[in-house]
């Protein structure tokens, strides 16, 4: 009888260890894609921000930033140059033609947008990595265009799931792959998700 009592708790103690396996076996490609969708979607949310305030400092300056200090400097401090035209200046015989300039603060602008300049340049869940950030200018089809392009790396920002052996829960996924948007090579905005 004793040994039946025995024999019947470790068979016990198996099983439930046994569960516990199953269990994290289940739950870990569950953890791994919550994970990646919450923090891919943070990354991608504070991409989007960039790009709008890239293309408003492009509105005040001409050109891209190639650094997030430059890049807020200049939104904060800038101005947005608005020309009207009254007239056709298009009209060879129209010989009244107004153009009145005035500027609208830049700040004011990006603030509209809901973008907060402070900490833009941090990658979510990225324990204060920041975002690489590179502008440029490019011969594109014989014209000379500014290119920019900020991202991170998958792994910056996935935690414990940065490693490569988890691409076993999600084919195309890859921790050294580049999430961004830009492009170094020609004039892009587009983004890696969309």
């Amino acid at each position: 009888m004793k040994k039946r009592t025995i024999f019947n708790a470790l068979m016990f103690l198996l099983i439930l260890g046994l569960g516990y396996v199953l269990y994290q076996q289940i739950q870990e490609p569950i953890a791994f894609q919550k994970m990646k969708t919450q923090r891919e979607k943070a990354v991608i949310d504070r991409l989007v921000k960039i790009r709008k305030a890239q293309e408003a400092y492009r509105g005040v300056t001409g050109k891209f930033a190639g650094s997030f200090e430059e890049l807020t400097n200049t939104l904060k401090t800038g101005r947005f140059t608005i020309v009207n035209i009254e007239g056709d200046a298009d009209d060879v015989n129209n010989k009244k033609i107004t153009y009145d300039t005035s500027y609208v603060s830049a700040i004011d602008s990006i603030t509209a947008l809901g973008i907060d300049l402070e900490g833009i340049d941090v990658v979510p869940y990225g324990d204060g990595a920041k975002f690489d950030i590179k502008a440029d200018t490019v011969t594109y089809q014989s014209a000379l265009v500014d290119v920019v392009e900020v991202g991170t790396t998958y792994a910056t920002f996935m935690a414990q799931f940065k490693d490569a052996k988890f691409k076993k829960y999600d084919e195309k996924y890859d921790p050294k792959k580049k999430i961004k948007f830009g492009d170094l090579s020609k004039p892009l905005l587009t983004g890696t998700w969309e």
